[in-house]
């Protein structure tokens, strides 16, 4: 039977080297180190010696170049931009050791196309985080490359649940979850600007909207958290007959609000499937 490596034996034994400082990038690393992460047990890549030097400063580790981080790593996290993961690849192959595991967080590309780039038998998996991860409510699904076992799965979910929520889903799920929680935020962010922006439209001050607008969103994703009720029996409790709401919903619905969320994101999956290199 095979024996999982428990989270305290994780964190003891394993070194992570993050493999590009975007937001991403830096996100993980934040949140690895709140986690309880020893600071000598991370280090990230990074090119620019002034970004190098701002991380240090922030955050205590290291900053090394790609092939030195791949020689120090145990756990390699590629948090890099899809046109930029070939020249990485390319770059630290000679570099990774036998049962090293690979988790990758770049858009689109697929654990088939990187173990074909990685050396023999390397265990990959694949994530699609999201930038909520700054505040440690982060959503990542994650699916397992065919050299991975359940020991990997467990490494991947324990230093992804220090910046949020994780669930593991079937590959072929992965360009729609994208779509809906990689990109989510996004829409989000989008509603809440148009939302701002009618307040202040309808007289209110825009300090005033803005916190109408952010302590409603932040509540109603409460209220379908912690209640588990259907969006739509909590939609319904808002609207009342012949009221302000029902009138506003009507006018979205004829502007084809709902259809066009749905279209967006099916041209963010089909998006997320273009990205994958054959």
């Amino acid at each position: 039977m095979m024996r999982l490596m428990s989270a305290e034996k994780i964190t003891s034994a394993e070194k992570i080297a993050i493999l590009g400082a975007g937001t991403m990038g830096e996100t993980i690393l934040a949140g690895l180190l709140r986690a309880g992460r020893a600071a000598e047990q991370v280090v990230i890549s990074e090119r620019r010696p002034e970004r190098a030097a701002e991380l240090t400063a922030r955050h205590g580790v290291r900053v090394l170049d790609n092939v030195k981080a791949a020689d120090f790593g145990d756990t390699l996290l590629l948090v890099v931009k899809p046109q930029d993961v070939v020249v990485l690849l390319d770059e630290i192959v000679g570099s990774i050791r036998p049962g090293t595991l690979v988790i990758s967080l770049v858009a689109g590309q697929t654990t088939a196309f990187l173990e074909r780039r990685l050396p023999a038998g390397t265990p990959v998996v694949r994530v699609m985080p999201n930038t909520p991860a700054l505040v440690d409510q982060g959503m990542s699904a994650l699916s397992p490359g065919s050299h991975c076992d359940d020991e990997h799965l467990a490494q991947a979910r324990e230093l992804l649940t220090g910046t949020g929520k994780v669930v593991q889903v079937p590959e072929r799920y992965q360009d729609a979850v994208t779509a809906v929680s990689g990109s989510g935020p996004a829409y989000v962010f989008y509603v809440a600007e148009a939302m701002i922006e009618a307040g202040v439209l309808l007289g209110l001050p825009r300090t005033t909207s803005t916190e109408l607008v952010v302590q409603t969103l932040y509540g109603a994703a409460t209220m379908l958290k912690e209640t588990g009720t259907h969006p739509s029996i909590l939609r319904e409790q808002v609207t009342s007959p012949g009221g302000t709401t029902v009138a506003a919903l009507r006018l979205l619905d004829d502007q084809r609000v709902r259809a066009a969320f749905i279209s967006a994101m099916e041209a963010a999956r089909n998006r997320s499937q273009e990205l994958s290199t054959p």
